[in-house]
């Protein structure tokens, strides 16, 4: 016993030196899991479906059980169908609630949605209560007319959520551009609308940027529109039986700005002179494209005898001349380039002349090389589910530009040399058989445009230094 006792009198002073100096730290207890969920809504006045509602004067108050914050409702707020006034919307004095107060005068035996988008919030963590929407009528039952689709981008399949379903009751062209939509509805993420609540019957469908009018009146805007009128019933169709694909008819104009610079007499002499580039990405000429080269101001004449394509020795070689430039600024040439090999371009004085007869200061030789054939990569592609009755045509993107485009004609597609890189794959069903996309147009002829669609593994990568990549492209 009594070696037992200093055997724990040397334990506790271990134990007493573990302990840290200093006083207690104190930890405050935690605040619990973050609150993640949105605001709900716990009364309202009147009910929401409610009856029989004054054609004016309505005011609508909804509670929720935690306080909360509007977000821009003037952009957010849809009302369905289109009141010319748009409703007040303001905090009620315990932040817990909204009151909206409709000013417009309403329309007798009519259902009315309000759907605030993204508008409300909570206050402590900004939890969006997405689509939140309260219904109404102004006669004895709710209108039960349901439709839902999709829209995408015709020239990529991708989607731009910023788009907007609209439906007319008219069904002549001008209305779209000229009348403001019955109905109005939002994209997903996913591209989906939803149209619920609304009036049976029958509707033209459009997709369109909203330019604040409603209306379709800039042809550079994207667009879409369903071929017939379709008949909204109490049945909800599936997503997929009704898809647009929206399409740009004309490309933004772009801007110019003139600007005026005084210069002396001798600063004018020494700018006004043509300057000619040489076109070459990486330093080699690739093996599969033309030479192309530009001036800096557009050019007004051209004299073809000009140039020349030597080899190294200065004998002359065969080449066909591009001139497809509509700025008359870029210009080029097509050669059957040997690899790894030495080529010399001469451009004449005189080759290009611009529009106030100034010329380049003197004749140019530029001696270039060519690449190897081992930097570049084979590829076998085979394809399966293609239609080839719809002309596809295999698109090869990078960073969303279409570098390369190959009609697709059989099972297989095979390219001995190729540059290498990752490549995005689109098929594009050629209508017209011209090998680019083209968008539709819709007053009078009602065209549609041509489709692009994604393969079910739409990236690919090309190995080079001869490297062969198979790929089984899937629609």
């Amino acid at each position: 016993m009594r070696f037992i006792i200093p055997v724990l009198c040397v334990l506790g002073f271990v134990a007493l030196l573990s302990v840290p100096y200093g006083c207690a730290r104190i930890v405050p207890p935690s605040g619990g899991p973050r609150d993640s969920l949105p605001p709900v809504m716990v009364k309202a006045v009147p009910r929401d479906s409610s009856l029989h509602e004054p054609l004016t004067g309505l005011k609508i108050v909804i509670g929720f059980d935690e306080h909360i914050q509007l977000d821009n409702v003037p952009q957010n707020l849809l009302v369905n169908p289109y009141v010319k006034v748009q409703p007040i919307v303001e905090l009620t004095p315990d932040n817990k609630g909204m009151t909206i107060r409709m000013k417009d005068t309403l329309e007798p035996g009519t259902t009315y949605t309000l759907n605030f988008g993204k508008g409300v919030k909570d206050v402590n963590e900004g939890n969006v209560l997405k689509n939140f929407t309260y219904i109404f009528s102004t006669g004895g039952y709710l209108d039960s007319g349901s439709l839902r689709g999709r829209v995408r981008l015709a020239r990529n399949n991708k989607i731009d959520s910023t788009l907007m379903v609209v439906l007319h009751r008219h069904s002549d062209d001008s209305a779209v551009a000229k009348e403001t939509p019955r109905y109005f509805a939002r994209l997903d993420s996913a591209g989906r609308f939803l149209f619920e609540n609304i009036a049976t019957g029958e509707y033209s469908v459009y997709a369109l940027k909203d330019a604040g009018d409603h209306k379709y009146h800039d042809k550079s805007s994207l667009f879409a529109f369903y071929d017939r009128h379709i008949t909204v019933t109490h049945f909800t169709p599936p997503a997929d039986s009704l898809v647009m694909y929206a399409y740009a008819e004309e490309g933004p104009k772009p801007k110019t700005t003139t600007t005026t610079k005084k210069t002396t007499k001798k600063e004018e002499k020494k700018e006004h002179k043509l300057h000619l580039s040489v076109i070459i990405q990486g330093g080699k000429q690739d093996l599969l494209t033309p030479l192309y080269f530009q001036y800096d101001v557009p050019i007004g004449k051209l004299d073809s005898t000009q140039l020349q394509l030597t080899d190294t020795n200065f004998v002359r070689l065969p080449f066909v001349f591009i001139n497809t430039d509509t700025n008359h600024l870029k210009y080029g040439l097509r050669y059957h380039w040997h690899e790894d090999s030495v080529y010399k371009l001469i451009i004449g004085k005189t080759f290009g002349t611009d529009t106030t007869g100034v010329t380049v200061l003197k004749s140019d030789t530029i001696t270039f090389a060519t690449k190897r054939e081992s930097e570049y990569g084979s590829f076998v592609l085979r394809f399966h589910n293609f239609d080839l009755a719809k002309h596809p045509v295999l698109q090869w993107v990078q960073n969303d530009k279409v570098v390369d485009s190959m009609a697709v004609t059989g099972p297989t597609l095979t390219r001995d040399l190729y540059p290498p890189g990752e490549y995005e794959l689109r098929v594009l069903y050629d209508t017209n058989q011209n090998g680019t996309w083209d968008p539709g147009s819709f007053f009078g002829v009602h065209r549609q445009p041509e489709i692009v669609v994604t393969p079910k593994v739409p990236k690919i990568k090309i190995r080079g230094n001869g490297w062969e990549n198979e790929y089984d492209v899937t629609l």
